[in-house]
């Protein structure tokens, strides 16, 4: 059975989901069999296994720091929110349907069974697991049935890492303070304490830390640098929102409100002399050479929410211009000429599209999710991206039917099609449609033609390389900010059956 570490914060976006993956990294590189775990995620990113399973995005990415292929028994529940006060609930990868908060919380319980099954799989084929808490252990209003933080440390008997942002300021008394809350025998679970996101001299904190330590009776296992690399965040508090910089080719990215799967364009962020920039305004839309419709969860909402604020016109004038407009998922199902819910997907009724696509889509009730590969095949505008090779994931609700002017975008490798195009304006159900290579090189040949703009001094590169060796930055920092002397310990000595729990 596999050794296991825990990794909590004392709040939201501490920076647990990283520390996973680098600890996942180091472990690795050490030789060992390790796999990530997150018995309850919540997040609007999410990806589809091989088998159509759904999982959260952050173990997926920890998954990759581990060398191992994603699976759903890493994140055997996933919230997706609908509303503020509801969400989708998928349990090992398939719906359960939509939930308010109350109504989870009163069979929640009830998942258990669910979320141990998975971790005793996962156990079973590794040397070590590394599981991520979710927000903070001490809200205590959340403490009944707790199975995501020290619920979970007590069923599955992990020691725990407490992990403080001190970015935001405050972080002796986020620490102190999250261990004050906790029971006699949560304490015991915290093995020691990390603070994250230091900017400086960790010279100026040694105070402070023995002080911590004084006051807490924990050691401080260490302090992490506060990191410029490029990995892909979780959810909505990512920095990537904030860019402003516009690069010799700039796209625009409605920040939808339930913006989903915004993974799609970091290998765009991460090319040389590209701009992705996140923009809510049509004065912040500007004259972009690219304008893509991300993903989202509420596709009828947010088209109305683009349509209120403007930016549906704004995006309108640009196409009218010749502007390069493409959609994906809801994206996509946005560009068309009406979107329909009868089956109360979202809420029910009708509304019309923006009508740049001429296509229509109808909600289903049954989520549609699936791994594909095929080749785009595309003349008119589009024809330098014909033929070029692509593969990613489908993940929505809702058939597509192209009306009379549509041409299909993707050529599936499994008989069917995908997408379609018309003049400057194309879409498609595809994650990762611009995660190749290839698929990069040929539409920054388009925009760089368009634009009189060199190619050659914006060549797409090896992504996978590319986030490799971001992985291993990141393993090379855990191992100088963490004393991984003492980490070995406490995975070695583990939780006992005497009085720690």
């Amino acid at each position: 059975m596999a050794k296991v570490l825990m990794v909590q914060g004392t709040m939201s976006n501490a920076g647990k989901s990283l520390l996973v993956a680098g600890l996942c990294r180091v472990f690795c590189q050490d030789g060992y069999r390790v796999a990530p775990f997150k018995s309850q995620n919540m997040a609007l990113n999410s990806f589809i296994t091989r088998e159509g399973l759904e999982m959260g995005r952050a173990q997926v990415v920890q998954a990759e720091a581990c060398g191992i292929e994603p699976s759903v028994k890493m994140n055997p529940i996933l919230l997706k929110p609908v509303t503020d006060a509801g969400s989708q609930v998928i349990v090992n990868g398939e719906v359960r349907g939509n939930m308010t908060a109350a109504e989870y919380f009163a069979m929640k319980k009830t998942l258990i069974p669910d979320v141990l099954k998975a971790y005793d799989a996962l156990a079973a084929e590794n040397d070590i697991i590394v599981i991520e808490g979710a927000g903070s252990p001490a809200e205590i209003n959340l403490k009944a049935d707790d199975l995501v933080n020290m619920g979970l440390a007590k069923l599955v008997k992990a020691p725990v890492l407490l992990v403080g942002d001190i970015d935001r300021g405050g972080v002796f008394a986020q620490l102190y303070g999250t261990i004050a809350l906790l029971e006699e025998d949560e304490r015991a679970l915290i093995k020691a304490t990390v603070i994250n996101k230091f900017r400086g001299d960790t010279e100026i904190l040694r105070p402070g830390l023995a002080m911590l330590e004084e006051l807490t009776g924990k050691p401080v296992a260490g302090v992490l640098p506060y990191l410029h690399i490029d990995i892909e965040d979780e959810d909505s508090l990512s920095e990537r929102f904030s860019r402003r910089g516009v690069g010799q080719i700039d796209i625009a990215v409605p920040r939808l409100p339930k913006i989903s799967n915004f993974t799609d364009f970091s290998a765009w962020e991460a090319t040389q002399g590209v701009s992705v920039r996140y923009v809510s305004s049509p004065r912040e839309l500007g004259e972009p050479d690219l304008i893509v419709l991300p993903g989202t969860k509420s596709t009828i909402a947010d088209l109305l929410w683009l349509r209120q604020n403007g930016l549906e016109a704004a995006i309108l004038k640009r196409a009218a211009a010749g502007a390069l407009v493409c959609g994906i998922c809801g994206g996509y199902q946005m560009l068309g000429r009406r979107i329909t819910d009868e089956c109360g997907a979202e809420g029910g009724g009708a509304v019309d599209g923006i009508g740049l696509l001429p296509m229509e889509t109808v909600f289903a009730r049954e989520k549609h999710r699936t791994r594909v590969t095929g080749a785009v095949s595309a003349g008119g505008v589009f024809a330098p991206l014909d033929g070029v090779a692509v593969e990613g994931y489908e993940i929505h609700m809702g058939e597509t039917t192209l009306l009379p002017g549509a041409a299909p975008l993707i050529a599936l490798d499994n008989g069917k099609t995908d997408g379609c195009s018309c003049g400057s304006v194309f879409g498609t159900y595809l994650h990762g449609f611009f995660d190749t290579a290839s698929s990069r090189e040929a539409m920054l040949r388009l925009l760089c033609g368009r634009k009189g703009v060199d190619p050659a001094s914006l060549t797409a590169f090896d992504y996978a390389a590319y986030k490799e060796r971001q992985y291993d930055l990141l393993a090379d920092a855990v191992r100088s900010g963490l004393d991984m002397g003492r980490i070995y310990r406490i995975l070695e000595e583990g939780i006992t059956d005497g009085n720690e729990i």
